[in-house]
């Protein structure tokens, strides 16, 4: 089963992997990893102001076994959800950095190639695109129906076991240092994981995995992807993706305490336009949802014209991409445009 295939058998064996990730060293990386982008922000700009001290400062309370993760700040996003979002201190988004960087590279090389969420050369768009190819290997250039499932999990952060996780760090990780510093990390908060840490963003894949191997060595769905908790499942037969379903709804019940969301269970022929990370998908091109049109149109200004005219070239958009200039050239504000 899905246990025998995490990555090899056995967890990784590193000798120091608790003092390379504490080492000043690493802290500093980490930090001039964190900072682009960010010394605008009060907070950040305050440490960067007494960078050393701060490290160093970090670097002994780890050292000395007395750190402990600090509170979190509460705010709410629309992005264009609305999200709760829980973000810690300057120290603390630091270390996470100093985890990733030194503890990702074990778990990635045992993730599936089809997992497209917060890795190195992957993304939405490059999802999207996967998605697409998938879908015209398996419809043989378009000589085949293709069938698609969509499914994601419900409350999918707020639901994640701690004991589960912690389970499926531990076939990777034998340092016992660094098994209770990542337990002092997930166990900051309760329940489940908070939005925005990169430790739950790497924690996210990791939680995910099992299904991944599931779906593809157990069900043996050769058209599957899966960005964050949404998951796409492609096949020529209707009735194999019904069958699905249960199988799924029962592994990630039994083995990781998740449960699918029951209104998001959509199966749709690819060729009916399939609604994919912020585009609508056809066999032969796609186009961006009229909802994430709306979006582009409320924040769209000069200085980040260029950035979302690069999004667009991804798509068929030429009337959009004639409206969005339009209303720059023009200054217009606050003016309803007609998106369709």
């Amino acid at each position: 089963m899905y246990r025998k295939r995490w990555g090899g058998g056995g967890s990784f064996k590193s000798h120091k992997l608790y003092e390379k990730i504490i080492s000043p060293e690493n802290l500093f990386s980490a930090w001039g990893e964190f900072r682009v982008g960010k010394l605008r922000r009060a907070d950040v700009a305050a440490y960067d102001v007494q960078l050393e001290d701060n490290i160093f400062r970090l670097h002994d309370s780890l050292k000395s076994g007395r750190y402990q993760h600090g509170p979190y700040e509460s705010f709410i996003i629309c992005d264009p959800k609305r999200r709760h979002i829980h973000k810690p201190g300057v120290s603390d988004r630091l270390l996470h950095h100093a985890v990733v960087r030194l503890i990702e590279p074990l778990f990635d090389r045992a993730f599936i190639f089809d997992s497209w969420s917060c890795r190195d050369n992957k993304g939405t768009h490059a999802a999207v695109v996967r998605f697409q190819q998938l879908a015209q290997e398996i419809s043989a250039n378009n000589h085949n129906i293709v069938w698609v499932l969509q499914l994601d999990i419900r409350k999918f952060f707020d639901s994640i076991d701690h004991d589960v996780l912690l389970q499926l760090l531990r076939r990777k990780i034998s340092d016992p240092k660094v098994m209770s510093l990542l337990a002092e990390i997930i166990g900051s908060f309760s329940p489940g994981l908070p939005l925005g840490n990169l430790t739950s963003q790497l924690c996210a894949n990791i939680y995910m995995n099992p299904l991944d191997q599931f779906v593809k060595h157990d069900l043996k769905i050769r058209g599957y992807l899966r960005y964050a908790d949404d998951f796409t499942l492609l096949h020529t037969n209707r009735r194999v993706l019904e069958a699905c379903i249960p199988r799924i709804a029962a592994m990630l019940w039994s083995q990781l305490k998740l449960r699918i969301h029951p209104e998001k269970i959509t199966i749709k022929k690819f060729r009916s336009g399939i609604d994919l990370l912020g585009y609508i998908c056809f066999p032969n091109f796609r186009i961006i949802r009229t909802r994430m049109k709306r979006r582009i149109m409320r924040r769209v200004e000069p200085k980040n014209l260029a950035s979302y005219m690069g999004a667009l070239s991804h798509c068929r958009s030429y009337g959009f991409k004639h409206i969005l200039l339009s209303h720059i050239r023009s200054g217009w504000q606050n003016k309803k445009l007609p998106i369709r």
